[in-house]
Protein backbone atom coordinates (compact mmCIF):
# COMPACT_ATOMS: atom_id res chain seq x y z
CA UNK A 1 0.00 0.00 0.00
CA UNK A 2 2.56 2.38 1.03
CA UNK A 3 4.61 1.46 -2.09
CA UNK A 4 1.51 2.21 -4.60
CA UNK A 5 1.16 5.84 -2.71
CA UNK A 6 4.59 6.78 -3.05
CA UNK A 7 4.76 5.98 -7.01
CA UNK A 8 1.57 7.66 -7.08
CA UNK A 9 3.61 10.69 -5.33
CA UNK A 10 6.39 10.56 -7.88
CA UNK A 11 3.94 10.18 -10.90
CA UNK A 12 2.13 13.63 -9.53
CA UNK A 13 5.95 15.30 -8.97
CA UNK A 14 6.70 14.13 -12.85
CA UNK A 15 3.20 16.20 -13.88
CA UNK A 16 4.09 19.23 -11.83
CA UNK A 17 7.38 19.32 -13.32
CA UNK A 18 5.55 18.82 -17.02
CA UNK A 19 3.51 21.71 -16.67
CA UNK A 20 6.52 23.98 -15.29
CA UNK A 21 8.16 23.83 -18.63
CA UNK A 22 4.77 24.25 -20.44
CA UNK A 23 4.45 27.21 -18.54
CA UNK A 24 8.16 28.24 -19.30
CA UNK A 25 7.78 27.80 -22.52
CA UNK A 26 4.67 30.21 -22.88
CA UNK A 27 6.20 33.01 -20.69
CA UNK A 28 9.72 32.98 -23.22
CA UNK A 29 7.53 33.19 -25.93
CA UNK A 30 5.08 36.33 -24.53
CA UNK A 31 8.37 37.46 -23.75
CA UNK A 32 9.36 37.44 -27.41
CA UNK A 33 5.84 38.56 -29.08
CA UNK A 34 6.80 41.26 -26.29
CA UNK A 35 9.76 42.45 -27.55
CA UNK A 36 8.73 42.30 -31.57
CA UNK A 37 5.60 44.01 -30.49
CA UNK A 38 8.37 46.85 -29.71
CA UNK A 39 11.02 46.58 -31.56
CA UNK A 40 9.49 45.90 -34.95
CA UNK A 41 7.72 49.53 -35.56
CA UNK A 42 10.92 50.78 -34.73
CA UNK A 43 13.03 48.83 -37.62
CA UNK A 44 10.47 49.77 -40.07
CA UNK A 45 12.44 51.58 -42.87
CA UNK A 46 9.60 51.93 -45.04
CA UNK A 47 7.77 53.95 -42.65
CA UNK A 48 7.54 57.80 -43.21
CA UNK A 49 9.15 59.99 -40.03
CA UNK A 50 6.26 59.83 -37.13
CA UNK A 51 4.28 57.37 -38.90
CA UNK A 52 3.46 54.74 -35.91
CA UNK A 53 2.91 51.02 -37.47
CA UNK A 54 0.39 48.94 -35.54
CA UNK A 55 2.76 45.82 -34.30
CA UNK A 56 1.61 42.30 -35.07
CA UNK A 57 -0.86 41.34 -32.13
CA UNK A 58 -0.40 37.60 -30.11
CA UNK A 59 -3.36 35.72 -30.58
CA UNK A 60 -3.90 32.08 -28.60
CA UNK A 61 -4.33 29.43 -30.89
CA UNK A 62 -6.93 26.54 -29.95
CA UNK A 63 -4.09 24.50 -28.65
CA UNK A 64 -3.40 26.91 -26.00
CA UNK A 65 -0.16 28.65 -28.48
CA UNK A 66 1.11 31.89 -29.11
CA UNK A 67 0.85 33.45 -32.47
CA UNK A 68 1.28 36.09 -34.03
CA UNK A 69 -1.56 37.76 -36.66
CA UNK A 70 0.11 39.27 -40.30
CA UNK A 71 0.28 42.59 -40.64
CA UNK A 72 -0.84 44.08 -43.80
CA UNK A 73 1.93 46.20 -45.18
CA UNK A 74 -0.09 47.45 -48.32
CA UNK A 75 1.84 45.33 -51.00
CA UNK A 76 0.05 42.06 -52.25
CA UNK A 77 1.47 38.65 -51.25
CA UNK A 78 1.21 36.87 -54.26
CA UNK A 79 2.31 32.87 -53.94
CA UNK A 80 2.92 29.95 -56.67
CA UNK A 81 -0.64 28.63 -54.69
CA UNK A 82 -2.60 32.30 -55.06
CA UNK A 83 -1.66 32.43 -58.44
CA UNK A 84 -3.00 28.65 -58.77
CA UNK A 85 -6.02 29.11 -57.07
CA UNK A 86 -6.84 31.92 -59.32
CA UNK A 87 -6.08 30.54 -62.66
CA UNK A 88 -8.37 27.27 -60.88
CA UNK A 89 -10.98 29.76 -60.17
CA UNK A 90 -10.98 31.66 -63.53
CA UNK A 91 -11.51 34.83 -61.66
CA UNK A 92 -9.31 36.63 -63.60
CA UNK A 93 -6.30 37.13 -65.81
CA UNK A 94 -4.20 34.08 -65.81
CA UNK A 95 -1.37 32.64 -67.93
CA UNK A 96 -4.26 30.78 -70.12
CA UNK A 97 -5.99 34.00 -71.11
CA UNK A 98 -6.84 34.57 -74.72
CA UNK A 99 -5.24 38.27 -74.61
CA UNK A 100 -6.63 38.72 -78.20
CA UNK A 101 -9.93 37.63 -77.43
CA UNK A 102 -9.55 39.95 -74.08
CA UNK A 103 -8.59 42.61 -76.40
CA UNK A 104 -11.22 42.39 -78.74
CA UNK A 105 -14.10 42.36 -75.90
CA UNK A 106 -12.21 45.14 -74.00
CA UNK A 107 -12.16 47.40 -77.01
CA UNK A 108 -15.45 46.37 -78.18
CA UNK A 109 -18.19 46.77 -75.50
CA UNK A 110 -18.20 49.08 -72.62
CA UNK A 111 -20.96 47.82 -70.66
CA UNK A 112 -22.27 46.43 -67.64
CA UNK A 113 -22.34 42.54 -69.54
CA UNK A 114 -18.95 43.69 -70.80
CA UNK A 115 -17.79 44.50 -66.79
CA UNK A 116 -19.06 40.40 -66.21
CA UNK A 117 -16.13 39.12 -67.91
CA UNK A 118 -13.47 38.05 -66.04
CA UNK A 119 -11.22 35.84 -68.09
CA UNK A 120 -11.17 34.83 -71.60
CA UNK A 121 -9.74 31.32 -72.59
CA UNK A 122 -9.42 29.70 -75.92
CA UNK A 123 -9.04 25.79 -74.66
CA UNK A 124 -8.87 23.22 -77.26
CA UNK A 125 -10.46 25.65 -79.79
CA UNK A 126 -13.48 26.25 -78.00
CA UNK A 127 -13.99 29.73 -76.57
CA UNK A 128 -14.47 29.87 -72.99
CA UNK A 129 -16.13 33.17 -71.43
CA UNK A 130 -15.64 33.27 -67.73
CA UNK A 131 -17.76 35.54 -65.66
CA UNK A 132 -18.87 36.82 -61.96
CA UNK A 133 -22.34 35.44 -62.66
CA UNK A 134 -23.99 33.39 -60.16
CA UNK A 135 -24.99 29.72 -60.95
CA UNK A 136 -28.36 30.28 -61.28
CA UNK A 137 -27.88 32.94 -64.13
CA UNK A 138 -28.40 29.75 -67.09
CA UNK A 139 -29.82 31.80 -70.70
CA UNK A 140 -29.56 35.06 -68.50
CA UNK A 141 -29.87 37.86 -70.94
CA UNK A 142 -26.37 38.74 -69.67
CA UNK A 143 -25.26 35.35 -70.38
CA UNK A 144 -27.16 34.99 -74.22
CA UNK A 145 -25.34 38.63 -75.07
CA UNK A 146 -21.50 37.28 -74.23
CA UNK A 147 -22.15 34.13 -75.93
CA UNK A 148 -23.31 36.46 -78.77
CA UNK A 149 -20.14 38.70 -78.78
CA UNK A 150 -18.27 35.30 -78.59
CA UNK A 151 -19.70 34.07 -82.04
CA UNK A 152 -19.14 37.10 -83.32
CA UNK A 153 -15.42 37.13 -82.43
CA UNK A 154 -14.83 33.74 -83.37
CA UNK A 155 -17.06 34.84 -86.91
CA UNK A 156 -14.03 37.51 -87.41
CA UNK A 157 -11.21 35.25 -86.98
CA UNK A 158 -12.57 32.87 -89.73
CA UNK A 159 -13.32 30.16 -87.74
CA UNK A 160 -15.97 27.48 -89.09
CA UNK A 161 -17.09 25.39 -86.34
CA UNK A 162 -17.62 27.93 -83.41
CA UNK A 163 -17.77 26.65 -80.06
CA UNK A 164 -18.73 29.17 -77.10
CA UNK A 165 -19.66 28.80 -73.63
CA UNK A 166 -19.98 31.39 -71.57
CA UNK A 167 -19.43 30.25 -67.20
CA UNK A 168 -20.55 31.33 -63.91
CA UNK A 169 -18.23 32.37 -61.12
CA UNK A 170 -16.17 29.56 -59.73
CA UNK A 171 -18.57 27.75 -56.50
CA UNK A 172 -19.34 24.47 -55.43
CA UNK A 173 -19.63 22.85 -59.37
CA UNK A 174 -16.72 24.77 -60.75
CA UNK A 175 -17.57 27.12 -63.35
CA UNK A 176 -20.74 25.93 -64.69
CA UNK A 177 -22.02 27.01 -68.21
CA UNK A 178 -24.58 29.48 -68.32
CA UNK A 179 -24.92 29.94 -72.47
CA UNK A 180 -22.74 28.10 -74.96
CA UNK A 181 -23.09 27.50 -78.70
CA UNK A 182 -22.24 23.61 -79.66
CA UNK A 183 -20.75 24.36 -83.37
CA UNK A 184 -22.77 25.23 -86.61
CA UNK A 185 -25.75 23.65 -86.25
CA UNK A 186 -26.46 25.68 -82.72
CA UNK A 187 -27.93 28.63 -83.71
CA UNK A 188 -29.14 29.33 -80.30
CA UNK A 189 -27.26 29.98 -77.45
CA UNK A 190 -29.20 28.75 -74.89
CA UNK A 191 -28.53 26.11 -72.64
CA UNK A 192 -30.47 23.35 -72.94
CA UNK A 193 -31.35 20.58 -70.59
CA UNK A 194 -32.33 16.83 -71.02
CA UNK A 195 -36.31 16.25 -70.29
CA UNK A 196 -36.84 14.27 -67.08
CA UNK A 197 -37.90 10.89 -68.04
Amino acid sequence: MANGLARSRGRRRKRRARSHVVEVSLGVAAFAVGAVAIAWPLSRSDAAPGHVVAAPTPQASPAGELTVASVDTGKKATTKRGKKAAEEKASGPSKYTDTKAEAYFRSRWKDKTAKRVKDIRTEGGYLRIYTNLPENADNSKAAITLCKRGLEYLAERGEANPVVFVQSRFGENGNPVLANVLGPSDDDCRVTYPKPK
